[in-house]
């Protein structure tokens, strides 16, 4: 499958609502306590201006425009999540602080060196030109300007057929890597790695809340689920991988933030 019709399936699962019925409002391990420990890592402040790449329905824009009071701008490659971000922020009386528009990872819609500190949770794993997007994330930033990334990683070597296919990539584990292949490809884009933090409880928790409100769906909401094309059949099978490849250390979540030299 080539790499746009990927971002393309990605972009439209992460837009139907029954995916926020299934993750909660932040779509990734950890939900916005992670965010904010990501946040204080880059030692944001207010006015820091802000790139949240893949910013999906804006969650983690808004939580950073609000609560650390910087300038945020989210891309995120969804037309229906930029509407649904801006119009959460204009609600919330936050769009002079937060704008969001549609873009790719691998090209984004900003100019060279204008922002202090770029943003990643949960979604450089689903992109097919990593090397690009971390590129990218190099060009927009300001010398000295920070990259926080939180995102799945695996071996996989040793993922089991499961969490292969498509669909695993879609919920960010096919094409997930292991740690030191994300600060390489980093080191790459010109972007040094200052720290890294293990959560894989984190996912653990999300994949157990999952499996919790798969259950409760399939009896309140079984028509919902068949309309977004959820397998319930071959669910259970899939959570159950997922489990035990984190228990097995195949599978896992971390944070990371680099740096651009000065």
């Amino acid at each position: 499958m080539n790499g746009d019709k990927v971002k393309a399936c990605c972009a439209d699962a992460y837009s139907r609502d029954v995916v926020a019925l299934l993750l909660g409002d932040s779509y990734h391990p950890g939900g916005t306590a992670l965010t904010r420990r990501l946040a204080d890592h880059l030692a944001l402040s207010p006015d820091t201006r802000v790139l949240d790449v893949a910013s999906g329905r804006g969650t983690t824009a808004l939580l950073l425009a609000d609560a650390y009071q910087a300038r945020v701008h989210g891309v995120d490659y969804s037309p229906a999540n930029t509407a649904l971000a801006r119009g959460t922020a204009q609600a919330r009386g936050l769009a002079d602080r937060a704008v969001f528009t549609t873009g790719d990872a691998e090209y984004l819609p900003c100019p060279d060196g204008v922002f202090d500190a770029v943003v990643c949770e949960c979604a450089l794993c689903t992109f097919p030109g990593k090397h690009r997007a971390a590129a990218e994330f190099a060009r927009v930033l300001a010398p000295g300007g920070r990259v926080g990334i939180t995102d799945v990683t695996a071996d996989r070597d040793r993922l089991p057929p499961e969490l292969t296919g498509l669909a695993a990539r879609i919920a960010c584990v096919a094409d997930a890597r292991p740690l030191q292949e994300y600060g390489d490809i980093l080191a790459a884009a010109g972007l040094r790695t200052l720290t890294t933090e293990r959560h894989d409880q984190a996912l653990l928790r999300m994949i157990d809340q999952i499996e919790a409100r798969l259950n409760l769906l399939r009896i309140t909401a079984p028509a919902r689920l068949a309309d977004a094309g959820v397998d319930l059949s071959a669910a259970p099978a899939v959570l159950a991988a997922a489990h035990a490849a984190v228990a097995d250390d195949a599978l896992g979540y971390v944070l990371l933030t680099a740096a651009k030299s000065p």
